[in-house]
């Protein structure tokens, strides 16, 4: 425990965003457009740190004909505020395709695209990031027993600095998931290095060609690796390997597409605990484990163009799993076991890439001492209120949100970007309403407090 001292203390921020993914470029915009319209006192001070160099989000799963699986009006800011200067139409106006995107009539841009607006958005509030910034730690600063602020440790090339805020808002985005006892190496990828990786393996005019890759998994990044690999590289055999009989196509009906909707958020967070468990059962061909339809089409119109010439590079293997994987001298070697059979049968490949999905990180993870302040529920999960506050013990006055993590209280929206915009303007209404400035409200420091 270190007394602060006055001349020490760092300033405090109304608000710090650790992450700066897209859900915390829309809080930024979220705070943007609130601050324009409001005088100086009632604006809202906020940093953000996040520690990639640049503004990223999947890289390595922008295929170059990838398209988007939600609608472009839900962007960062159309459902909160159709009338921003921050929207896709707007950036489409700024790059002078507004009229050809029209034209084209599609709700689902390229990806690539969305990555281009993400990164436009970003830059227009990029006073308020601080790239290549790290948090490391969280800690409490008690003030008369009670805990006014979180210091916020950040380290850079520059070294470690402390920053304090009034509040947090968590947005540390999802992290590649592998299986039990699988680890990414130099030929085992998960999809999120797929185009990082795969310019290393040659292919092209006098350089080596490979000759078999296994692809892991039944969802769209599965299909679209597929699908890319079958492209990119015309002599390789592509193997499909999944538990299912077949690719399971989404359900984006109208009514299904319901349980995206900003009041299904309410809905869900009021239901009784067994309710939720059925909605996400009931619903989760919406997003988990499933495929376009037009995809899933092209991908037998190759398999079955390719069984009529006789030269069948696209091979699905359904109904088994990946047993086994390792790297051998010249490659990897899985085993494929069929769950019909129970016949396990070895396969070469070049790589093998597991589309197996992702997860949330610990929201928890960097808090510190600050976490033993957050409650969980009966499962061990955090406690989340309908304003993606952490409940927390009274001693703590800060608020800390979660932009992520949050499936079990508020849905399967949670780490998509349907209700995005909506939710970031639900956390500054939030924020507002609990009076986001101290009564003390001056950033300076309180001379009476430890940091610890």
């Amino acid at each position: 425990m270190s007394q602060v001292l006055p001349g020490d203390a760092p300033r405090v921020h109304d608000l710090i965003g650790i992450g700066f993914g897209p859900s915390n470029v829309a809080m930024a915009i979220a705070l943007s457009e609130h601050n324009a319209h409001v005088g100086r006192q009632e604006s809202v001070t906020a940093r953000f740190f996040e520690q990639q160099p640049s503004f990223g989000w999947h890289r390595g799963m922008l295929i170059d004909d990838a398209t988007m699986q939600v609608s472009f009006l839900k962007d960062l800011v159309t459902l909160r505020n159709p009338a921003s200067e921050f929207s896709f139409l707007c950036y489409l106006q700024s790059k002078n395709r507004l009229i050809d995107f029209i034209n084209h009539k599609s709700l689902f841009p390229l990806r690539v695209e969305f990555h281009d607006y993400f990164e436009w958005a970003a830059a227009k509030v990029d006073d308020m990031v601080s790239y290549g910034h790290e948090v490391v730690s969280v800690t409490p600063f008690v003030h008369d027993g009670a805990v006014e602020y979180l210091d916020v440790t950040v380290r850079s090339g520059e070294g470690l600095e402390t920053h304090r805020a009034r509040n947090l808002v968590i947005g540390t985005g999802l992290r590649p998931l592998m299986p039990e006892g699988v680890e990414r190496r130099d030929r085992i990828w998960h999809n999120s290095d797929l185009l990082r990786k795969v310019d290393g393996l040659g292919g092209g005019p006098g350089g080596t060609h490979p000759s078999r890759f296994i692809v892991v998994g039944a969802g769209q990044s599965a299909a679209e690796n597929v699908a890319y690999l079958h492209r990119r590289f015309p002599r390789a055999e592509i193997c499909a390997v999944f538990s299912r009989y077949g690719y399971s196509p989404a359900d984006d009906s109208g009514f299904a597409n319901r349980i995206f909707d900003p009041g299904a958020v309410d809905d869900f967070f009021a239901a009784p605990e067994s309710v939720k468990s059925r909605l996400m059962a009931y619903h989760g061909n919406t997003n988990y484990s499933v495929v376009d339809i037009d995809l899933i089409d092209d991908l037998y119109r190759r398999m079955y163009q390719e069984k009529v010439l006789g030269a069948e590079r696209l091979r699905f293997l359904n109904v088994s799993r990946v047993t086994d994987v390792e790297e051998t001298p010249g490659g990897v070697r899985a085993t494929v076991k069929s769950l019909v059979t129970g016949e396990e049968t070895p396969l070469d490949a070049d790589v093998v890439v597991f589309a197996t999905g992702y997860g949330p990180a610990d929201p928890l993870g960097l808090l510190g001492e600050v976490a033993d302040r957050c409650l969980r529920d009966d499962e061990g999960r955090v406690r989340v209120e309908r304003d993606y506050r952490i409940a927390t013990e009274p001693d703590l006055r800060c608020g800390i949100y979660l932009q992520g993590g949050t499936e079990h209280t508020h849905g399967i929206t949670t780490s998509l970007l349907s209700n995005t915009a909506i939710r970031v303007g639900e956390i500054l209404d939030s924020l507002l309403d609990r009076g986001v400035k101290s009564t003390s409200d001056e950033a300076r420091p309180v001379a009476d407090g430890t940091a610890r």
